[in-house]
């Protein structure tokens, strides 16, 4: 097949952009397997209003055309502007991908273009799920029910969705699903069965793409099986007792219900005559029909439902859902825990707090928050090129007593969840909706398994006030009591004039001198074969002084961890460590020493990046998960342990920027105050002085800087 990009100009004449509006018999699938997409796309034509948000009015190839056009997604919690100019794949001058069945409207065509723009490439749209093209269109959460396993209160959630204007639309399921015309196999048989069909439509509109093996299929009631049907209103009418009814309209606009409730049954003669004028008078279009909730959820399998946004609807609602949203990541080695079968690890995913202030209803029985949670991965689709796939993802909610840190591993060995997800699943998106009492939760987005890193979006939508955010620890530093000063023993003496043989008349020490001194402290090989030099002998003697009950095998630390433990310990700025300050240096390592020892539980001188997290705030640091992320990736191996000069060299960087921060913070108040003529050095020493992790610390994560 021989592709050319043409413009519409191009390929006929007068081209037009949209024409008598946007419908869906504008869209006719090409080659691309993209027929989830087009199902949401015809989903859109159906309301103004979300049409015209995601494709902007008032563009044509007449007035200010310029040879592109732009359309608008919601991406991650933003709306976003995406531009395309108007060459389109052709071969023998017909459009390749999705097109009208006018051959001089161009609308669908270029919003198809846009999408894959958005996903990186029109590969990219092989295989996927109208759900999350419909949510990528509204910004808005959706649910799918499966009917057969209906919550208790089904009916009043629907009636409460409709009031928040919220999208919802049912179908029956085909037996015997076949596969997509064009469309990629890439989802799994259990993705489908776990969240509904690829090709059913999600919302309150509908559009089927027929299944090669089941074209209109119907039921004997004039139902038509694998088609979606968009759920218009809810009401209950008087008969001896109050019978629940559902007003549904299809789409194509024929081929409607026959049973109970349809348009000459007998049924409408055993109400009221007030209420059969006003459920008559609802029903406007012949595309529209009433039955009973009953047969409903008997005859249909599937609802599906799309809670927007306060800033997707129209207006005329009468409530709105409360809307959180929270970005993160699962960062190897700090905060990718995986899910509660790894409970040593579990409790570092990222933390976030969910506080619900008030019931639903004063007057039920039960006082209870109705709360929806959506934790959605953010890119993978985009980076399917580089084999990246979906990860299995999920999430639990824990109840919490007061708690207002990031909680640590005991607290998950020993209470359970309140709720959870219903399974983990390998989708863009796990939703599930939970009914919990007023008070305060923690929710924990994870992935299946551990060390899988990734994106994600957390959002919580709520009928009454909530709020949602990052279980987040301040960032200080625990200050231990100074020693008091002590006279001189005779050992410390003797240390000294030791010392001074190594050190020289001016009695200080170097790196690379400090480096020596440190690889033998730290080495158990057998110098004693090796002592050539009296600098090596002295070393052993600083050992023994040292160290004597060190357990610690390592080569030594580097020359760059040396010079960070002098610009540390060095208050006079000489570059140099006297034996003063060489004394609080190791008696600070030896400190250190003790925790790693704590965490080193193989005793093969490293620890897990994960216990790295214990290890920082036994040294008396409260850092927040950034930072945590940070050290992992800047310190951990390609196993995610720590080595023990890593340690000590992340520890130094630390006590190093407390005290450098603590410097500049003149008042006390946890904010650094400088002019124009002090930035430039401060920001030369934070940089120069202490790596690239404190910069991050400093300048990021630290509590102002003005």
């Amino acid at each position: 097949m021989k592709i050319e990009w043409k413009r519409p100009t191009e390929i006929c004449e007068n081209p037009q952009f949209i024409i008598d509006g946007a419908n869906r018999t504008d869209i006719c699938q090409g080659e691309l397997g993209d027929c989830w997409l087009l199902a949401a796309i015809a989903c859109l034509t159906l309301s103004e209003k979300l049409l015209y948000r995601v494709i902007p009015p008032e563009q044509s190839f007449t007035e200010n055309y310029a040879g592109i056009f732009h359309f608008q997604f919601w991406r991650y919690g933003e709306w976003i502007d995406i531009v395309v100019d108007d060459r389109i794949p052709t071969c023998n001058n017909l459009l390749i991908f999705t097109k009208s069945f006018r051959e001089n409207e161009f609308w669908s065509a270029l919003l198809e273009k846009a999408y894959a723009k958005l996903h990186g490439s029109y590969e990219a749209l092989k295989g996927g799920n109208t759900l999350d093209a419909m949510e990528d269109f509204t910004g808005g959460v959706t649910e799918l029910f499966e009917l057969s396993e209906a919550p208790k209160g089904l009916f009043i959630i629907m009636k409460k969705a409709l009031e928040r204007g919220s999208l919802m639309g049912c179908s029956i399921d085909v037996s015997g699903q076949g596969k997509c015309p064009g469309k990629s196999n890439n989802a799994s048989n259990d993705e489908i069965s776990k969240r509904g069909s690829l090709h059913h439509l999600t919302k309150e509109w509908s559009f089927h793409i027929p299944l090669s093996n089941d074209i209109e299929g119907q039921t004997e009631q004039g139902l038509v099986k694998g088609h979606a049907y968009s759920i218009i209103a809810l009401e209950e009418v008087s008969e001896d007792g109050k019978i629940r009814l559902i007003r549904l309209r299809n789409p194509w606009g024929w081929v409607l219900w026959k049973g109970p409730w349809s348009v000459n049954s007998k049924e409408w003669s055993t109400v009221s005559t007030a209420d059969r004028e006003n459920l008559k008078k609802q029903t406007l279009e012949m595309s529209e029909f009433w039955m009973s909730f009953d047969d409903f959820k008997k005859n249909f399998t599937k609802l599906e439902m799309c809670n927007l946004t306060p800033d997707a609807l129209t207006g005329d609602e009468r409530q709105s859902w409360t809307v959180s949203i929270n970005e993160g990541r699962w960062v190897r080695g700090s905060s990718a825990g995986g899910c509660r079968n790894f409970p040593d690890t579990f409790w570092t995913n990222p933390q976030y707090r969910l506080r619900l202030y008030e019931e639903d209803d004063p007057e039920e029985e039960q006082v209870l928050c109705t709360v929806v949670v959506a934790l959605m991965q953010k890119g993978r689709r985009m980076q399917r090129h580089a084999g990246a796939k979906f990860l299995t993802i999920g999430f639990s909610i824990y109840e919490l007593q007061g708690q207002n840190q990031h909680l640590q591993k005991d607290f998950f060995l020993y209470n359970a969840s309140k709720a959870k997800c219903k399974a983990y699943i390998n989708l863009r998106e796990v939703t599930e909706r939970f009914r919990l009492p007023p008070g305060e939760y923690v929710i924990l987005p994870t992935t299946f398994k551990a060390h899988e890193e990734g994106e994600f979006l957390l959002r919580v939508f709520s009928e009454n006030k909530s709020t949602s955010e990052e279980a987040e620890t301040s960032i200080d530093k625990i200050e231990r009591k100074p020693l008091q000063a002590v006279e001189e023993t005779e050992e410390e003496k003797q240390f000294r004039v030791i010392y001074q043989k190594i050190a020289g008349e001016d009695m200080e020490i170097c790196a690379s001198e400090l480096m020596a001194i440190m690889k033998n402290v730290l080495s158990k090989r057998e110098h004693d074969k090796n002592m050539k030099t009296n600098v090596a002998a002295l070393c052993k003697n600083i050992i023994l002084f040292l160290f004597t009950d060190s357990e610690i095998k390592s080569d030594g630390f580097s020359l760059e961890t040396c010079r960070s433990m002098i610009a540390l310990m060095d208050t006079d700025g000489s570059g140099k460590l006297n034996l003063q300050e060489f004394k609080h240096l190791w008696k600070k390592i030896k400190e250190w020493q003790l925790i790693f020892k704590r965490y080193d539980k193989d005793g093969k001188c490293s620890i897990s990046s994960f216990e790295m997290r214990n290890a920082v705030n036994d040294a008396g640091f409260n850092l927040n998960k950034q930072l945590y992320d940070i050290i992992a990736m800047r310190y951990a191996d390609k196993h995610l342990n720590i080595d023990f000069d890593s340690y000590i060299c992340c520890f130094v960087r630390l006590e190093g920027m407390f005290r450098a921060f603590n410097a500049f913070d003149k008042d006390g108040d946890g904010i650094i105050k400088l002019n124009v003529l002090e930035v430039r050095p401060t920001v030369f020493l934070l940089l120069t002085r202490y790596s690239y992790v404190l910069n991050n610390i400093i300048l990021k994560n630290c509590k102002h800087f003005k």
